[in-house]
């Protein structure tokens, strides 16, 4: 921090700004950017891998693969996402507690319930008491992850399932026709293709995972709503160096102007996107293309 910053009582104006904005709650404001951006980039991946591998699970032939996936799907897109992000984190957390303490504390004689408390044995808490702060951030933002890509994994395996049906059914009549098996004709026809046709539908999923990151705020993580409700509410002069009124307006209205912002480019990628997907393909995109004599 600057050097006439040692004194903000003596401060004003655009140089009271300046030092406000950077002091270390502001840096982990700023930082906290970083873990949107990074949650987005993780789970995005892995909640398209769950997707994926639950939509062929919906297609095996295989009968109880094939249930388990429709039930997973049916179930967590009929749970509201903000109840299954409470509910799951917590039975997670307890349930990794609970086999730790199993194995560490085997001879633990108290019940682990006591009414509405669930203690273990110190050894067997995640992380442990005594781990440093950034262990507990990093176990917390796992978590989130996890929690992140079931739910958007089941959404994903939706669309995913419906554009493996829109498939053309000739081309794997076609395929099998001339020898390959049921399997090859999976990888060779249906998965190359349906991309095209779940690009409409895993980019409204994108837009709407980008929209729930706020919800990491609700999980323990401190993220941009974390920060912006901490750093704008009212600071009385007994307990800051920087008095002020209720500003958690302007600093929401800078998550409104980043979301905004990050939604626009997202918008302008995923056209592009589809657009390069579209060429030469058998769909509206495809022919809308070919009639405006900009297909190769």
């Amino acid at each position: 921090m600057f050097s006439y910053c040692a004194t903000p009582d003596t401060l004003e104006g655009l140089t009271w700004l300046s030092c406000y904005m950077t002091t270390g709650k502001h840096l982990a404001f700023y930082a906290s950017f970083g873990t949107v951006l990074m949650l987005l980039a993780v789970t995005a991946p892995l909640a398209l891998a769950f997707g994926f591998f639950s939509a062929t699970g919906s297609r095996a032939q295989f009968a109880p693969l094939r249930w388990i996936s429709q039930t997973y799907m049916a179930l967590v897109r009929g749970i509201p996402d903000i109840a299954f992000f409470l509910f799951f984190v917590i039975a997670l957390d307890q349930g990794i507690e609970w086999l730790r303490h199993q194995v560490k504390c085997p001879d633990w004689a108290e019940p682990i319930r006591q009414g509405n408390d669930f203690i273990v044995c110190a050894a067997a808490k995640m992380p442990l008491n005594d781990a440093p702060e950034s262990v507990h951030q990093i176990y917390g933002f796992a978590l989130a992850v996890l929690t992140f890509a079931i739910v958007f994994g089941a959404f994903a395996g939706n669309v995913l399932a419906g554009a493996m049906n829109t498939v053309p059914h000739g081309q794997i009549e076609t395929a099998e026709a001339y020898g390959m098996s049921h399997r090859q004709a999976f990888w060779r026809i249906i998965v190359p293709q349906m991309w095209i046709y779940a690009l409409p539908g895993l980019s409204n999923l994108w837009m709407v995972l980008i929209k729930a990151t706020p919800l990491l705020f609700l999980l323990g993580v401190e993220d941009v709503v974390y920060w912006a409700r901490e750093l704008g509410g009212t600071k009385n002069i007994r307990f800051t160096e920087y008095p002020h009124g209720d500003w958690r307006m302007w600093y929401f209205l800078a998550l409104l102007v980043f979301y905004l912002l990050f939604t626009k480019v997202s918008e302008i990628v995923l056209s592009r996107v589809t657009r390069k997907l579209s060429q030469g393909q058998a769909t509206a995109g495809g022919e809308a293309l070919r009639k405006a004599g900009t297909a190769p």
